[in-house]
């Protein structure tokens, strides 16, 4: 008996259908969440700066996305196990932080050798890392292999640390406030004298009664 094509088509898509249904469920499923906030203090230490570093490059940085640490062969990106040292000599004239700043905000302008451009620019969207984020991945880059050294006041090439913030309106700076004053106040004006007495600084004549008034000069004439 032969078996009508409209059924055999429906068995087919019917076929198909839960096969590729199976395939899907064997796949591993992992559930992405957005980066966690990452909260930069002004007081943090090297060792601190580390810390976030590594869950920079883990996370919101997408840096594990296609960097590996300690694996060899046929690689996407190069690897960054010991990079803190390759980093000191790779291109000729840049420091170690710098070499690692370039690579972060142009990571174009030099290329390792074998390997492809492609790496993002992270101070960028999508990924678009902060300033002070960069450098703590800077900071974690450096423990792989050597010492860190970089703070949140290290400057490159890329980045200059605020300066100092000015002093405020109506001060001089490197001039304390007298004491009592209020920051930032404009300094006391003296009363004037009241009518009929000398200037400050000005001795009363010998006789004359405080707070009197003065006598005339020789040869002028009283009203």
């Amino acid at each position: 008996m032969e078996i009508p094509v409209v059924p055999r088509i429906g068995a087919l898509v019917l076929a198909t259908t839960a096969f590729y249904g199976y395939v899907g469920q064997m796949v591993p499923q992992n559930e992405v969440q957005p980066p966690a906030e990452i909260l930069i203090r002004a007081d943090l230490t090297t060792p601190e700066m580390v810390e976030i570093g590594r869950d920079i490059t883990q996370g919101k940085g997408l840096c594990r996305t296609c960097h590996t640490i300690g694996q060899t062969g046929a690689l996407r990106f190069p690897d960054l196990d010991g990079v803190a040292v390759r980093a000191q000599t790779r291109v000729p004239g840049l420091s170690e932080v710098e070499y690692f700043a370039q690579s972060l905000y142009e990571p174009d302008r030099f290329v390792v050798p074998g390997f492809n451009p492609g790496m993002p620019t992270i101070n960028r969207p999508p990924i678009g890392l902060t300033d002070q984020e960069i450098l703590c991945v800077i900071a974690y880059l450096q423990s792989l292999g050597g010492t860190p050294t970089v703070t949140l006041q290290t400057a490159h090439n890329y980045y200059t640390p605020p300066a100092a913030a000015p002093p405020a309106q109506g001060t001089a700076p490197g001039v304390p406030p007298a004491q009592g004053a209020t920051p930032g106040a404009a300094p006391p004006v003296a009363a004037p004298p009241a009518p009929g007495t000398a200037p400050a600084g000005v001795p009363p004549a010998q006789g004359a009664t405080p707070g009197s008034a003065p006598a005339p000069a020789a040869g002028t004439v009283t009203p």
